[in-house]
């Protein structure tokens, strides 16, 4: 049995979901958000309360999208709710971002500002070194994060670049001198 799948997920005060057409929808203060429903997975909603089920139990596949799609609901719900949110941090001598209307623009040690463009329900704060992600989809947050790291990934000799808040560097020795 999966543990996540069988928790039920209850529908806070002014959230709304509905399940049609093998889509689930999640309507809440911060925004509305819809998600395709596998066919194995069967979701329910009663008396402001989400379960998620499968035909069967045993199935090991069935098993891996029951808890999936549990934590996909869930995931929804919390977003549409309270939203999620992302930081990152530019190290780095003359690394600096800056927020151009809603969108970024980063110098990373390129011979140009690269500029990101926000997706639909993502905003952006900057703070000196410091950019946070805001937004109701955690997907949609997470790949954000991922794609603005990525413009300069954290090396590992003097940790210059763009790293998570909570990441660690594995720092490397440099060269030694000859003696």
């Amino acid at each position: 049995m999966s543990r996540v799948g069988k928790q039920t997920i209850e529908l806070p005060q002014g959230v709304t979901a509905s399940v049609d057409d093998g889509m689930l929808k999640v309507k809440g203060p911060k925004g509305e958000l819809t998600r395709s429903i596998h066919e194995l997975v069967t979701v329910s909603i009663n008396d402001n309360v989400i379960t998620v089920d499968v035909v069967n139990k045993e199935n090991k596949f069935e098993r891996s999208l029951w808890g999936t799609f549990a934590a996909h609901a869930k995931n929804m719900v919390e977003g549409v709710t309270s939203g999620f949110q992302r930081q990152l941090e530019i190290n780095g001598v003359g690394y600096k971002v800056a927020l151009q209307g809603k969108d970024l623009k980063i110098e990373v040690g390129y011979s140009h500002p690269v500029m990101y463009k926000a997706a639909e329900g993502i905003t952006f704060s900057v703070e000196k070194n410091v950019i946070t992600i805001d937004g109701f989809d955690k997907e949609l947050v997470g790949r954000t994060a991922s794609e603005i790291r990525a413009i300069r990934k954290p090396e590992p000799y003097k940790g210059k670049g763009i790293k998570y808040m909570e990441e660690t560097i594995r720092r490397k020795a440099g060269k030694t001198a000859k003696a």
